[in-house]
């Protein structure tokens, strides 16, 4: 492929990474990865259930290494999510084009701060593919191994659980202002530092709650996700809006008309609230379609144990964690009116 970054460069950012510490210990289960590279990473056969998950984006933030945490960070996500250990990871890194030793040091700088989220959630970095063009993005594939009775899902909620959400929302909002220039530095650093928190130590919290519906608050915001697990599970759920943690500044900057290019296709699914025009009256309804980056988990616990399970995921390092809402009823079998899913209040 004559897009990619050129051998030369790309060993010396491997060894760079390597001789810095930067990389990830490498598991026993990996039998081929990035300390002897060939054609296809080999891990060994695991009696777990695997997951699989991809995540590919452009970045949106001026420093590299940040970016590579977040864009690490948004990856693993899907995995904490299903309860699932991530083992490895493949990434596929797009660099813009420029002079050699500005193409390395970028490279370097955003892998670096990938592999520190990586070593977080104890995931090797396998192996990958590096390519020249015009912004800088990265993705990562990940694979990860969970005990199937264990597994959380979107179809995992029952009626009479307390709905929890482990980060604020707002991130959309926020960085569509940053890059207009128009977001205040607190609220751009309050988002960062969100996106920035790994939601392993939530996921296993979540666990020890007996949860077993979860999913992570990405790119289709918090109804949009709300409404994928109210499908999976055929429940009802009454969204209270007033407890829907938000980040510092974003309610302001939706208030000046300012929102996230996902916005207007995340507004389609209003038609899943039942009281709509109750709901609109709310500060936060602009916000329930924003779309996160890195964002929390959105899990349903057993009633009598939400209080203890916020209050654990506070002490865990999750300060907004927070009980967001209620499952109502099951909903019958065959086709269901989409306007059926939600209540907010």
């Amino acid at each position: 492929c004559g897009a990619k970054v050129g051998a030369t460069v790309l060993s010396r950012v491997l060894r760079r990474l390597r001789d810095e510490g930067h990389l990830p210990p490498t598991p026993p289960s990996v039998l081929v990865g990035i300390d002897s590279p060939d054609d296809c990473a080999v891990l060994a056969p695991s009696a777990l259930p695997s997951v699989h998950t991809v995540d590919f984006f452009r970045s949106f933030i001026a420093d590299p290494f940040t970016f590579g945490q977040v864009a690490a960070n948004h990856a693993l996500s899907d995995c904490h999510a299903m309860g699932a250990s991530p083992v490895g990871a493949l990434a596929i890194a797009v660099v813009p084009f420029g002079l050699e030793a500005k193409v390395e040091e970028t490279l370097f700088q955003m892998m670096a701060g990938a592999c520190k989220m990586l070593g977080v959630a104890d995931c090797a970095l396998l192996g990958g593919h590096t390519c020249e063009g015009t912004e800088l993005s990265l993705g990562f594939c990940i694979t990860g191994t969970a005990p199937q009775k264990e597994i959380m899902s979107k179809g995992g909620m029952l009626p009479g659980q307390s709905l929890i959400l482990t980060k604020p929302i707002g991130t959309g909002a926020i960085f569509a202002a940053e890059m207009r220039r128009a977001a205040p530095g607190a609220a751009v650093a309050a988002a960062t530092s969100s996106m920035l928190l790994s939601n392993h130590q939530a996921a296993q919290c979540l666990l020890r709650f007996g949860s077993a519906g979860c999913t992570d608050v990405t790119g289709f915001g918090l109804l949009g996700h709300l409404v994928e697990m109210a499908q999976a599970s055929r429940v009802r759920v009454a969204l209270r809006m007033g407890q829907v943690p938000v980040l510092l500044g974003a309610n302001e900057i939706v208030a000046r008309g300012i929102f996230s290019s996902l916005q207007p296709a995340n507004l389609r699914l209003r038609r899943a609230i039942s009281n709509e025009a109750e709901a609109l009256k709310h500060p936060n309804y602009p916000l329930l379609f924003d779309p996160q980056t890195a964002g929390g988990l959105l899990a349903a616990v057993r009633a009598e144990r939400a209080e203890a399970c916020v209050a654990e995921l506070r002490a865990l390092g999750y300060p907004h964690a927070q009980v967001i809402g209620t499952t109502l009823q099951a909903l019958p079998e065959g086709e269901v009116c989409v306007s059926s899913y939600v209540d907010c209040e």
